[in-house]
């Protein structure tokens, strides 16, 4: 039986929990993987991993992050039809269908690529009599999304990207019915060069 792990600090690991929850194929209804259900160890790993991986990234510059999306953006693409066929074996949606959800995940890449663009702060004189004003945009820390079983690639894109484009660490909480999609995303991450502990 396939097990579906974690992907904590830019690996696959089972963690701790001892706990698993039967991921169906819709169209049969037969049960075609395991998926480890995370306990608070595991919770507190992710974040310990967030947190050391957050002082460097929100010090890297924009550009840089800009640039490691523009290739996370290019390997979604590319692997389109394995998220596609991902989302169809655990969700169920038609393979055309599964590729309308990639496609729309990478627009908001495409619009977090800008983000030297984005970023860039404000400074207004004299908004009152002898006071100036600053914009100054910075990393907060580390975010987290709760994504839904119907968009599993669609709204962990609508997150991430942003989150990490603007210099923080992300944690996905996928769906325990159609969790695999983000692990792929997390690997795709990383294959693009997104260092260790940014997204878990």
């Amino acid at each position: 039986m396939k097990t579906i792990p974690h992907f904590i600090g830019g690996r696959k690991t089972e963690g701790t929990s001892l706990r698993r929850s039967d991921v169906f194929n819709p169209a049969t209804g037969e049960i075609q993987a395991q998926v480890i259900l995370g306990d608070t160890t595991d919770l507190e790993a992710a974040v310990s991993a967030a947190k050391a991986a957050f002082p460097e990234w929100a010090e890297t510059p924009a550009l840089t992050r800009s640039r490691i999306l523009f290739r996370v953006r290019d390997l979604v693409e590319k692997n389109a039809d394995k998220l596609a066929a991902l989302i169809s074996s655990e969700h169920g949606k038609t393979i055309p269908d599964a590729k309308g959800e990639v496609t729309r995940g990478m627009e908001v890449i495409e619009f977090a690529t800008a983000a030297p663009e984005i970023l860039k702060g404000e400074y207004t004189e004299q908004v009152s009599r002898g006071i100036d004003a600053w914009t100054i945009r910075q990393p907060l820390g580390i975010a987290a999304g709760i994504t839904p079983f119907n968009f599993p690639v669609m709204v962990p894109l609508w997150m991430a990207p942003m989150a990490i484009a603007t210099g923080n660490c992300f944690i996905i909480k996928p769906s325990e019915r159609d969790p695999s999609s983000s692990v792929m995303l997390a690997e795709i991450f990383k294959e693009a060069g997104l260092p260790d502990g940014v997204l878990q």
